[in-house]
């Protein structure tokens, strides 16, 4: 496999300590996005307090956004001022988040094209994609949802990516980027993986994210008799292989623990692949 298209990443963290993030600082290359997650109980100034450690340990914050869970428009500018005085935040993963609408922005476009990110110093926004579709959304409206984002980013002067849910279906993933670069969506795309952790962990978030194309592969053949820690391993080669899937690069879910995801896609970037070592071995009879 090449390490190639490894070599750039992001990682995903919830709620990292203050001890994780130095050694984050430490492990990752100068620069490295990591995307912070606005879990519904954070508070802003949570959010803004992570993102001046991420940009003191010589990371690139990423802040999530979750459009119906902003109460006011002024407290989305007020979060803006903040995460760009203090963390000189300049991306943005902007979402709808599953919740029922209860402020002004009804979605994650109302965002981009209301929230004046770019008056507040932000200079590009990440938007999501679903390579095995969203429950609650039909496929052919997210389609043309991803056009009208990258629209409205564009004119309102931001740049802009796609960050994708996680999957452990390769070929969902790869027949994914291919629709889109057919469809003329040639924007960067980080692909969205869970970094190594255990099978049964695995099993959990999917079911709780509705990726049911990687259920099926996880829960038949092989998945079905490993034990330990599953990494993404077999995503990566499928990716490095694809020759017409445009700009995508890894984007790691934290799921195992964030120090445990930044070292797996370090060795990822290097070459070295421990995940595909370190798996599981069959159960003994």
């Amino acid at each position: 496999m090449s390490a190639a298209f490894a070599r750039s990443f992001s990682l995903e963290a919830t709620r990292p300590s203050a001890a994780e993030i130095a050694s984050l600082g430490e492990l990752l290359p100068r620069d490295t996005p990591v995307y912070f997650s606005a879990v519904p109980t954070i508070t802003p100034h949570e959010l803004v307090t992570a993102a001046a450690m991420l940009r003191k340990a010589g990371l690139e914050p990423v802040v999530h956004i979750a459009a119906r869970r902003i109460r006011a428009a002024a407290d989305l500018q007020d979060l803006l001022t903040g995460l760009r005085g203090d963390a000189d935040v300049r991306r943005l993963l902007v979402i709808g988040g599953d919740i029922d609408t209860t402020g002004p922005f009804v979605d994650a476009l109302a965002v981009i094209q209301k929230g004046r990110m770019r008056e507040a110093g932000i200079e590009e926004v990440g938007i999501g994609g679903y390579p095995e579709g969203h429950a609650r959304i039909a496929p052919d409206r997210l389609e043309a949802a991803l056009d009208e984002k990258i629209a409205a980013a564009r004119a309102a002067g931001l740049r802009v990516h796609i960050v994708s849910q996680f999957s452990f279906a390769p070929e969902a993933v790869v027949s994914w980027l291919r629709r889109l670069r057919a469809c003329g969506i040639a924007v960067p795309v980080k692909v969205g993986m869970a970094g190594p952790t255990s099978f049964t962990a695995l099993l959990r978030y999917a079911k709780r994210c509705g990726v049911n194309a990687s259920l099926r592969g996880l829960t038949s053949g092989l998945g079905s008799g490993l034990i330990g820690n599953v990494g993404p391993d077999a995503i990566l080669a499928a990716l490095a292989e694809a020759s017409d899937t445009g700009d995508a690069t890894p984007h790691y879910f934290s799921f195992g623990g964030v120090l445990q995801t930044a070292r797996y896609a370090c060795d990822a970037a290097a070459g070295r692949f421990p995940a595909a070592r370190a798996m599981a071995q069959p159960k003994s009879a």
